[in-house]
């Protein structure tokens, strides 16, 4: 009876202990014109941050979340930005796998398309 109720204990707690969790952040911004009948422009931009494992220039950039075993691959758009921790622009060459970034891109699902790429690395 004890074992059966240890057993089952452990069977509840298990999938909690073993829960990986992964981090986008999605930043909204409304902005309401002051004049009455005008219309709201509101934009969501979602990032999230990693480590590079696949770097395509004008491609595609793969990034592996901390915590998730499966990197995860994001089209980039065609006007990307890619700055330092700075906010300096560099040249996209430079992004080499194993580099900190962070990737702020639009869509959703399959969909997600790169609009700027921070480097974390100098």
């Amino acid at each position: 009876m004890k074992k059966s109720m240890i057993t089952l204990a452990c069977a509840m707690i298990a999938p909690i202990a073993f829960a990986q969790t992964s981090t986008t952040t999605t930043e909204k911004t409304s902005t309401t014109a002051p004049v009455a009948g005008t219309t709201t422009t509101e934009t969501t931009t979602t990032y999230t941050d990693g480590t590079v494992t696949t770097y395509t220039p004008g491609k595609t950039i793969v990034v592996r979340k901390q915590g998730v075993t499966e990197p995860i691959s994001y089209m980039l758009g065609k006007t990307v930005h890619y700055v330092n921790k700075a906010g300096r622009e560099i040249d996209e060459h430079l992004i080499k796998p194993g580099a900190r970034v962070h990737v702020y891109y639009d869509g959703t699902g399959s969909t997600q398309v790169v609009n700027r790429v921070i480097v974390d690395d100098d």
